[in-house]
């Protein structure tokens, strides 16, 4: 077996340090910008790879459903409308978030990395279109072509939540 095997076979297996990188998760920002990815295996299944132009960045989304504040003015019963489902899954609205953090740079893909009691952990890949190492390879130079990608529902998670992915 390669180690990106083992490196899988250990990610399906949490430990108590794994426990205790997810508090220390929790402490951090919201979007939190990475020297490295998590789970490199992962990463690189999903098309990263390290040179430059790649950013890896660590988001969390809380868990549960959407609550709206309740309104502070009168309202027609049938429009109080305070749970509502968004439409999308968490790892679409968690790209999206990083996708505004980093208006410079376009989502590549995303992976779920854990979660605790809370909040739920994503890594995002972002790619910087407009660099010359990006524009120069074959296998990542059409992201170049391709704007706002994320908030069109053109990565994984958004074809996923849009009904064209299993």
């Amino acid at each position: 077996m390669g180690v990106t095997k083992y490196l899988q076979q250990a990610w399906k297996q949490p430990e108590t340090v794994y426990k205790k990188q997810v508090a220390m998760w929790a402490h951090e920002d919201v979007v939190t910008r990475l020297e490295h990815p998590t789970r490199i295996d992962k990463a690189r299944r999903l098309g990263f790879k390290a040179k430059q132009g790649f950013v890896v960045v660590r988001t969390r989304i809380k868990k549960g459903g959407r609550k709206r504040p309740a309104p502070n003015k009168g309202r027609k019963p049938r429009s109080y409308g305070r749970f509502f489902t968004p439409g999308m899954n968490k790892q679409s609205i968690a790209e999206r978030r990083v996708a505004r953090k980093f208006p410079n740079l376009e989502v590549l893909n995303s992976y779920y990395i854990g979660e605790s009691g809370t909040h739920k952990f994503y890594e995002v890949i972002l790619v910087d279109p407009h660099h010359a190492a990006i524009k120069s390879d074959a296998s990542i130079g059409w992201i170049t072509n391709q704007s706002k990608r994320v908030f069109r529902g053109r990565t994984s998670a958004g074809k996923k939540s849009r009904g064209l992915r299993a």
